[in-house]
Formats: C-alpha cells, sequence, structure tokens
C-alpha cells in the first residue's frame, strides 16, 4: 500500500469511522460489523442447542422436518430490527454474510447439524430480485457455509411464482400466498442430502413450509432442516 494511500484510509477512519450495524456507534479495531457489546447482549434464543424448540412446535402438522433453529429474537423498534431492515431491503448485505458465518459457528458448535449435506437459501423471484438486487438469504447462506464448511447450492429451487410481500398480506392469507410458489428444477442435486433452508425472518411460517413442501414432493428421500435467522417471541408462541 502506497504512503497516499494509508493516509487516505487513515482520513477516513478518523472522519467516517466504521460504526457497528446494531448500536451505531464506532467499531474497535478487531470489531466486525457488530460491536462486541451488541454481541454479547444480544437476543439470542440458544434453539440450536434444543432439538425441542418453539421452531419444532410450530412446523408440527405442517412439514416434517429434521431440525429447526431461530437465531434471534426479532424486536419492533430495536436496533437489531433496523439492522435486519438494513440488509433485507438497504443493500447492507456485508451486515448479512457477518450474521450468518455468526449464525453458522453456532449451529456448528450445538453439535446437532454436523451431518448438513446442502444449504438452500430461500429463493426470491426473478423480477423481486432484479428490484432489490440481491437475494439477502443468499448472503446468510453463504455466511453459513463458510462457518459449517457446507455447499451453498442455489440452482436446484427456484421461487416459480411472483408473490406479494408476506409482510405485506394479511395473516390469514398467507398460506394461498405462497402455494405452490415453488419448483424444484434440478432434483439430481438433492436426492438423499440433508438440506438447511435458510430465510431471513419468520412469521407465520407459511413461506418457509411451502419451499420445504415442494422439494419434499419431487424429493421425497431427502431430509430437511430450517434455520431462520429472527422470528418474533409472538410469531414462536413464547411469552
Amino acid at each position: 500500500m502506497s504512503i497516499l494511500s494509508s493516509l487516505f484510509l487513515e482520513l477516513k477512519e478518523l472522519f467516517f469511522p466504521a460504526r457497528c450495524a446494531v448500536c451505531g456507534e464506532p467499531l474497535g479495531e478487531e470489531e466486525q460489523l457488530i460491536c462486541t457489546l451488541c454481541r454479547v447482549t444480544a437476543p439470542l434464543t440458544g434453539y440450536e442447542s434444543e432439538p425441542y424448540n418453539p421452531l419444532m412446535t410450530k412446523f408440527e402438522g405442517l412439514v416434517p422436518i429434521e431440525r429447526g433453529a431461530v437465531m434471534l429474537y426479532f424486536r419492533q423498534e430495536s436496533g437489531w430490527q433496523r439492522m435486519i431492515h438494513d440488509f433485507k431491503y438497504h443493500s447492507a448485505w456485508r451486515v448479512a454474510r457477518e450474521l450468518g458465518r455468526w449464525y453458522g459457528r453456532r449451529l456448528a458448535e450445538s453439535g446437532w447439524y454436523g451431518d448438513v449435506d446442502l444449504i438452500i437459501p430461500m429463493p426470491l423471484h426473478p423480477l423481486k430480485q432484479l428490484q432489490r438486487g440481491y437475494n439477502q438469504a443468499t448472503y446468510l447462506a453463504e455466511g453459513m457455509g463458510l462457518s459449517m464448511g457446507v455447499k451453498v447450492e442455489r440452482r436446484a429451487v427456484r421461487r416459480a411464482r411472483y408473490t406479494s410481500s408476506q409482510a405485506q398480506t394479511p395473516m390469514r392469507q398467507r398460506a394461498s400466498n405462497v402455494e405452490d410458489a415453488f419448483a424444484v428444477r434440478r432434483a439430481e442435486l438433492l436426492r438423499g442430502k440433508h438440506l438447511l433452508i435458510v430465510d431471513d425472518v419468520l412469521t407465520t411460517g407459511s413461506t418457509v413450509a411451502a419451499l420445504c413442501s415442494a422439494i419434499l414432493r419431487a424429493v421425497p428421500d431427502c431430509r430437511i432442516s430450517v434455520a431462520v435467522l429472527a422470528a418474533s417471541r409472538a410469531s414462536l408462541g413464547v411469552e
């Protein structure tokens, strides 16, 4: 690095210091995207170490899954909510990837996800991805794959039908909104595999259930687990 480039970086850090994606405070030299205090005080669920947790209960009767985890409780009007909205809608994809690395480490350390063969990010419809410019679930999955040593597979499933945003769809209509929304296009990549479906935020679970159902119809010999980044206590039925 040249002296001029080094000086530029020092000036940039002086006047525009990197800030925590959650609280907005300047990051320390060894901190990456989320400060140590926010990591320590994060609303973690611990579900990755609980085989029978509220997410598993939520999917009972909907679709058979091997394992299920949620990393964070989603808190309205909090720094965590702003952070999730930033990587979901405002191109903060590096945050999504770093959260994925953190989540992947937790899954790996739990000992319950060691036999996962492939990670499948929740697909977006091509038009929606064109509008947004990226798929945040893909960046989450990539970070998780790096920490878990598991391949991310993007080619096997697709969003076959454009649907309105689940967040803007009345609760009672969310299941029908995503009915037949997914299709498997490379079944041979999934046969006999243990798949980990990755999504960012869960509310009713209808979207994840629809994707899992589409995969199991096309590839009945695969096994499916689910890892969602965040969900509210209410959506999980937790007091």
